[in-house]
């Protein structure tokens, strides 16, 4: 293909993604195929010669779409949403035809410097104060491990990069059971190790870490010689939208002298509505806090923004100059490949450019806000169904249920398995979760063309195949 025939082929990618958005309720949300249908079909060879573009074209339609799960579906109900606005996807085709490498800002000045203006207008929209500093990565995992390994370095004096772990004292670091995996997974990377990684008691309706319990539990550790590093708090768990007490997890981090960083992936989007800023009251105390608006705003995958009180110490972590990637003659810039595990940066910032642009901060509240109240109403409507439970109440858009019916001894086998029709039947997507042990469904609604009707739905499907 050359850029000619790519005129051609663009206006009919164009007129695809139209017609495929305009098409989604009429298909089932989650992929219908079997393990391997989709393998099974595709040649165990490479071509040696080139191929026509129409019938890659016709084998992507054929082939690869119907092992696809929707999730721009307005009835994508499971796990957290992956939205992309449509002039998201526009601006990542200006990305993709630009195909620039931004890892310096003078590989790419525009792009550092709308990533440094779109990050504060974000910090502005969330209601954190000036002093914050943020940057674009690719996920909140890559967030949270770039706090995690700054709190390491700073717990070690900076001589973790430099000596290795080798003869350290065991580090501890702090959060509790309601934290994402991506934490876990930190923690393994950074070298600190998952035995170190002290789960905290949880209180209340909000499920939140037990400040007097994590107070005790920082005493014990150095009582036993081991040294805390730091604490993850998270507003907006993933099972269930656990949200800690920031201001109480804070009195605690300085008194201690702790790092601590901010979980929320999810709800972060929320805060951009003043009224559901209490969830993380106190937040503005912490040293790193991570959100992520290719979930719920719309700006898609993959757009996190990272927020810092003193970002030095990030760039004192991660940041390495050799010669080759040394900008001479510009002072004043930042380099954000230095606040960065990877060296190679995508153009993130123009799509949540354009995003902010064109709905408006005041179009992406009501759009959240619409979301919180309809998940309301269907919790509210199945609490009100015979034989059916609210077992987490409603933490924005999230709540979780069961269908306990009489006589029903194995509810946890019950539910997986409504759970499994109900995708099976492909109208709407729900995953399961557990709380407290037990098996529970999972419902969730973030969806960016998500209507009440589509949310009204998903109460006739459930309860249509919960019927004996």
């Amino acid at each position: 293909m050359n850029w000619e025939d790519f005129r051609h082929w663009g206006r009919r990618a164009a007129d695809w993604a139209a017609d495929y958005h305009a098409g989604l309720r009429n298909r089932p949300v989650r992929a219908q195929v079997s393990p391997g249908a989709v393998l099974s079909a595709l040649p165990s060879t490479p071509p040696e010669s080139a191929e026509a573009m129409q019938a890659i074209f016709d084998d992507f339609e054929q082939t690869i779409m119907p092992g696809m799960t929707h999730w721009q579906h307005p009835r994508f109900f499971a796990y957290f949403p992956a939205n992309a606005a449509p002039v998201s996807v526009l601006a990542e085709y200006f990305v993709s035809a630009i195909a620039a490498q931004c890892m310096l800002w003078q590989t790419s000045p525009a792009a550092t410097e709308l990533e440094t203006r779109v990050c504060d207008w974000m910090r502005q929209a969330v209601g954190l104060p000036d002093g914050f500093t943020g940057v674009i990565q690719d996920s909140a995992s890559s967030a949270t491990l770039c706090a995690v390994l700054t709190m390491r370095e700073r717990a070690l004096a900076w001589q973790g990069n430099k000596a290795g772990l080798a003869g350290q004292p065991q580090m501890r670091v702090y959060c509790s059971a309601e934290v994402h995996t991506s934490i876990d997974r930190a923690i393994w990377i950074a070298g600190i190790g998952e035995d170190n990684l002290i789960r905290i008691p949880t209180q209340g309706p909000n499920r939140a870490m037990d400040a007097t319990a994590l107070r005790a539990a920082i005493a014990a550790d150095r009582a036993a010689g081991h040294l805390p590093a730091g604490i993850i708090a998270c507003t907006g768990g993933t099972s269930a939208g656990a949200s800690d007490d920031i201001a109480a997890v804070m009195d605690v981090a300085e008194a201690e002298g702790l790092y601590i960083h901010v979980d929320a992936a999810w709800a972060g989007s929320a805060m951009i509505c003043p009224e559901f800023r209490t969830l993380w009251a106190g937040v503005e105390r912490a040293d790193s806090v991570v959100l992520n608006p290719h979930k719920w705003l719309g700006a898609q995958f993959d757009c996190t923004t990272h927020f810092l009180r003193d970002p030095e110490d990030l760039v004192r972590t991660l940041a390495i100059q050799p010669e080759y990637l040394k900008t001479h003659g510009a002072d004043g810039i930042v380099n954000y490949s230095e606040w960065s595990v990877p060296l190679g940066r995508r153009f993130r910032a123009l799509k949540l450019w354009f995003l902010i642009r064109a709905h408006g901060l005041e179009g992406l509240r009501e759009m959240i806000r619409n979301h919180v109240t309809w998940a309301q109403d269907l919790a509210a409507r199945l609490d009100d169904t015979a034989n059916f439970e609210i077992v987490t109440a409603p933490m924005l858009s999230l709540f979780t249920f069961r269908h306990a019916p009489a006589g029903v001894h194995d509810l946890d086998a019950h539910n997986q398995d409504l759970v499994n029709r109900i995708n099976t039947d492909g109208r709407i997507y729900l995953t399961q979760t557990r709380i407290d042990g037990n098996l529970v469904i999972r419902f969730q609604a973030g969806a960016f063309t998500a209507t009440a009707e589509d949310v009204a739905m998903a109460y006739d499907v459930i309860t249509e195949l919960a019927a004996p």
